[in-house]
């Protein structure tokens, strides 16, 4: 959760942000109008799709060397499985070609890449990074292009008629990680982007307190592209500290800028009572706890919720196959990291798209039909079975496309980041009362 309110600039206006009961109104029409997208929403059935009947293509996009979140992994991964289905004879018989662009955590650049995708006439756009869902899904929706597996980085991705989403994004992980926080936190401190995403934060998490029976988080700002954040850590500790014999949680949520959080909190922590600190996966992941002293470090102990099993769970294995084999010596391409990880999925979800599709054309109207038709999707147990009905469980509550409410509830102890529980814990009670206005 990144970007800065005034680099946020949206091309075009999106429903996104819509509060209440507006919002949901819009969001219901939205899916209304589009569920048959060759009746409506500027598309011109079958204009977009592969270069060929044997070639289908697609893009993947994410921001690379900026200032804040940066997942070049992701477009990485995508050219590497590229090739490794291209050297297994491809998928149904379509050879497989993936147009990557940086996205560049801005909000111009986005659009552009939705441009250059709808140019380059793809199938769909899968496995990618962005904040700026009100630049890049109009000129996607203007062409009927689907969006499969986002990061899941905003709301518009759990919304929006052409999303596809893998995962529950920062929503489910929010939850998540306030329900599990409930019982063994005093006062919680929330550190989270003064940015339009970051906004929607607080909600999400106190969704996950409050069903628990805990009071709100503390919500504390901070610039995504600070060099220190020795204010907001003093204040963090002294909010979770304030309950004298109720040991307190200090949560960052600053994306890539965490680590850079957590220097200061460590300097700062000395002088205040011990506290306990969480977060959430996409914030901290391996080679960030590694990075911070691994064992003696100020994750020891951590609560963090992800999306999916942990990196060393053998369901990655195939993802790890593939990056040995097709990427091996680029250290992009982390299969600890949750940006790679997502990437992986959703090119699983395009498989299963194309083996269903067959030697038909692939286009962008064959793949969203397909989408759209009820397929199901098996990934290997990294998520449970996956499936885009146009009206789920949570289409009152603004988010109408979120398909998989599972998080993981995972532990920092000796370093190492591990499972807490076996299996998946469903959020979906949680979401449902979230205030995300």
């Amino acid at each position: 959760m990144t970007g800065r309110r005034h680099r946020r600039t949206a091309l075009l206006p999106a429903p996104a942000r819509a509060a209440g009961r507006g919002r949901r109104l819009l969001t219901a029409g939205a899916l209304a109008a589009c569920a048959s997208l060759s009746a409506g929403c500027g598309v011109v059935p079958g204009a977009t799709g592969g270069s060929g009947n044997d070639t289908v293509t697609v893009m993947t996009w994410a921001p690379d060397a900026t200032p804040a979140t940066n997942k070049p992994g992701m477009p990485a991964l995508a050219r590497a499985y590229a090739r490794w289905v291209n050297a297994a004879g491809g998928i149904a018989g379509h050879k497989l070609k993936v147009v990557t662009c940086n996205e560049s955590n801005d909000s111009v650049a986005a659009a552009k890449c939705a441009r250059l995708a709808v140019k380059e006439g793809v199938a769909a756009v899968v496995g990618s990074y962005s904040q700026y869902s009100d630049s890049f899904f109009p000129p996607l929706e203007s062409a009927g292009i689907p969006y499969i597996g986002g990061y899941g980085v905003t709301t518009a991705e759990f919304t929006r008629a052409l999303s596809y989403p893998v995962n529950g994004g920062q929503p489910a992980l929010l939850a998540g990680l306030g329900r599990e926080l409930a019982a063994r936190c005093g006062p919680v401190a929330l550190v989270r982007p003064d940015s339009i995403a970051g906004d929607e934060l607080p909600g999400l998490l106190d969704a996950g307190l409050e069903a628990g029976g805990h009071a709100p988080a503390h919500d504390l700002l901070a610039a995504d592209d600070a060099t220190a954040y020795t204010g907001q850590a003093a204040t963090a500790l002294a909010r979770a500290a304030s309950v004298p014999g109720k040991k307190g949680c200090v949560i960052p949520a600053l994306g890539e800028r965490t680590n850079i959080f957590m220097d200061s909190f460590r300097r700062a922590r000395q002088k205040y009572p011990a506290v306990r600190t969480a977060a959430v996966l996409g914030s901290v992941d391996q080679t960030v706890i590694d990075a911070s002293g691994g064992r003696s470090g100020p994750y020891e102990g951590a609560s963090i919720t992800g999306w999916y099993p942990v990196a060393d769970d053998p369901r990655w294995d195939a993802m790890k196959k593939v990056i040995n084999e097709q990427a091996f010596g680029d250290n992009r391409v982390d299969p600890t990291d949750a940006g790679v990880q997502t990437t992986w999925i959703a090119y699983t979800v395009l498989r299963a798209v194309l083996e269903k599709i067959g030697s038909g054309p692939v286009n962008a109207d064959t793949v969203r039909r397909t989408l759209d038709s009820g397929l199901a999707v098996e990934t290997g147990g990294l998520t449970p079975r996956l499936r885009w009905p146009l009206s789920g469980p949570f289409a009152s509550t603004g988010f109408a496309r979120l398909a998989n409410a599972d998080v993981t509830l995972q532990v920092v102890r000796q370093g190492r980041l591990v499972s807490a529980t076996h299996g998946f814990v469903d959020v979906t009670a949680s979401l449902q009362a979230a205030d995300t206005e």
